[in-house]
């Protein structure tokens, strides 16, 4: 698993030349409704046991929640479960909205 900055995420979202990241946010809906990154698709973290079948194992899969806690510890379930190509989005969606788009509502 790699540890990805958000810089560095926007960077990879904005290069054409990379295929596109399954971006995984696993916080609550209620926070997602407050702010997320585009693309991001809404799995909360109970209930990615349940739907794990739901994720392709080879995709390159971006974790993320607020500060990178509950997405760290997603990736890391993932990882003991066969996901290869897993990175966690340091820091969540708040460095999100302080490194790449002021305008995000922060909670």
């Amino acid at each position: 698993m790699q540890q990805l900055s958000a810089p560095e995420l926007a960077a990879w979202l904005a290069d054409d030349s990379r295929a596109k990241p399954f971006l995984l946010d696993v916080r609550e809906p209620w926070e997602f409704e407050t702010c997320h990154i585009e693309g991001a698709q809404l799995m909360p973290m109970q209930s990615i046991p349940a739907r794990i079948d739901d994720l392709d194992e080879d995709a390159e899969i971006v974790c993320i929640c607020h500060h990178g806690a509950r997405s760290l510890q997603v990736a890391a379930f993932l990882e003991r479960h066969g996901f290869g190509k897993l990175s966690n989005l340091t820091g969540g969606v708040h460095a999100w909205a302080l490194q790449v788009d002021e305008s995000m509502p922060k909670y």
